[in-house]
């Protein structure tokens, strides 16, 4: 029988406070009473400073997504239902109140006591992505903090306060690890060993960056498809805070914190295709995942966001072919923008900078490299990239509420580009802005926020991340 958990609702005499879920043996239920003022706290999983750090070199015993009976090759696109448009929203009230000043309808709103765990295939596999990803935040987190000494982070603009912040961010994670594996049971994805790229403080800073963009658009992408809307309610209070940490690495990385009206949701499978390249090696009878490795996808010219102009960037500045990490050690002192004090290319951390130039604009010549299907990666070498996407024809830019086409012309094998687009959310917000996503596919269907998921099959290879802004 798997273990379910619920939340404890503790109500301090000081205030009131939601306690998180402790691991038990069997059913807990959610309960209220008055706590003693010291009363102990929930404890956190278990975790280990992971020492080992570098590419998996030994032979995987098991390879490939796990999976059972496939029913199709694809979901069907379906018309709406039916009652999608029949409720009037006219600002009055259609149905009695249950209670008073309580309107009719909503999604466990009938009392009945919340369970906080995973009611389905999907939510357990969607969970256990989430917590993969948490596992790596933890780790990484840390090891920036010991990799490099103080000196080095000062010399980036980093004060003993903000490495403090870094520090306090890895130990959210611990709450996050702590709750998503308490909601799944015994079986939950363990911490495993990583493989990073960076080389330099600002290095380090764009790819936390970087990898908490993919963090924390994976779970948007998936939690309002959950059957469980208990787990779903908590996953949101976790990346929400996780939204912040992309927001201060931002603001550490020199960018503007938040250039955007709308966060970008993306499906599991390319969360998991961004993350799995930098997990070596994860313990014996790890728990596996059902998504989906797409072929790799390179931005040839990324554009440099430690460049004063990001638009002199050469190919391959960067320091890996997932993430797009900028490559500090490769521009020169002339060129940087991390130690200019004028206004407008000065690109030190700090709350907010406006850049005179910006990182790409509508119009660009974008260029891409791309990787073969059938490649190993991921924990142990033991997933392999695959498509069903006959050719790549065309790129998907996929940010905000949007997604927008425009035509990929291959130049070779392997090699193509394409054009930005100029397309607006709405009026005065540029939808391709901040740090988003682009992957090649087959089509040009249209999908939404809440649909994006059936772009999969259309995948020719990516997604990769594109530093727009």
């Amino acid at each position: 029988m798997s273990a379910r958990f619920a939340v404890p609702v503790v109500l301090a005499l000081a205030g009131s406070a939601l306690g998180a879920p402790a691991p038990q043996a069997g059913y807990y239920s959610a309960s209220a009473s008055l706590a003693e003022p010291t009363a102990p706290e929930p404890p956190t999983v278990s975790v280990h400073n992971v020492t080992s750090h570098g590419p998996y070199t030994g032979v995987p015993t098991t390879t490939g997504a796990l999976s059972t009976v496939v029913l199709a090759a694809s979901i069907p696109a379906l018309p709406p239902n039916p009652t999608a448009t029949t409720y009037p929203s006219d600002g009055k009230l259609h149905g009695p109140e249950p209670a008073p000043y309580t309107p009719n309808g909503g999604l466990g709103t009938n009392g009945t006591e919340p369970v906080y765990n995973a009611k389905s295939d999907f939510d357990y596999q969607s969970l256990a992505v989430a917590l993969y990803q948490e596992w790596i935040e933890l780790d990484l987190f840390h090891d920036g903090l010991a990799k490099f000494s103080a000196e080095d982070f000062e010399a980036a603009g980093l004060t003993a306060e903000d490495r403090s912040l870094i520090e306090f961010m890895a130990d959210q994670e611990v709450g996050h690890a702590t709750l998503i594996t308490n909601m799944l049971g015994a079986e939950a994805p363990k911490q495993c060993t990583y493989n990073y790229p960076y080389t330099t403080v600002r290095e380090f800073i764009d790819f936390c960056e970087k990898l908490t963009r993919f963090g924390e658009s994976g779970v948007y992408g998936f939690m309002n498809h959950m059957d469980s809307r208990e787990a779903a309610q908590l996953l949101l209070q976790s990346i929400s805070t996780e939204a912040r940490q992309q927001m201060i690495f931002r603001q550490f990385d020199g960018l503007f914190p938040m250039p955007v009206w709308f966060e970008v949701g993306i499906p599991q499978s390319w969360a998991w295709t961004l993350l799995a390249p930098y997990i070596s090696s994860c313990p014996e009878n790890q728990t596996r995942l059902i998504w989906q490795n797409f072929p790799g996808l390179h931005v040839l010219n990324q554009p440099n966001p430690a460049r004063i102009n990001a638009n002199r960037t050469n190919v391959n500045e960067t320091i890996d072919y997932a993430s797009g990490t900028l490559n500090s050690t490769v521009v020169p002192d002339a060129d940087s923008c991390l130690n200019n004090t004028e206004v407008g290319y000065n690109c030190s951390p700090g709350i907010t900078h406006n850049r005179t130039i910006p990182l790409s604009f509508p119009g660009r010549q974008v260029f891409f490299e791309w990787e073969n299907a059938g490649q190993a990666i991921g924990p142990n070498n033991s997933y392999v990239t695959s498509t069903s996407a006959p050719a790549a024809k065309y790129v998907a830019w996929v940010n905000q509420l949007n997604l927008t086409y425009s035509d990929l012309t291959v130049t070779g094998p392997n090699t193509g580009y394409t054009f930005q687009p100029d397309v607006a959310t709405y009026a005065g917000d540029p939808a391709i802005n901040g740090t988003m996503f682009v992957a090649l596919t087959s089509t040009n269907l249209v999908f939404t926020p809440f649909n994006l998921s059936q772009i999969n099959p259309f995948v020719f290879a990516g997604p990769a991340l594109y530093q727009s802004g």
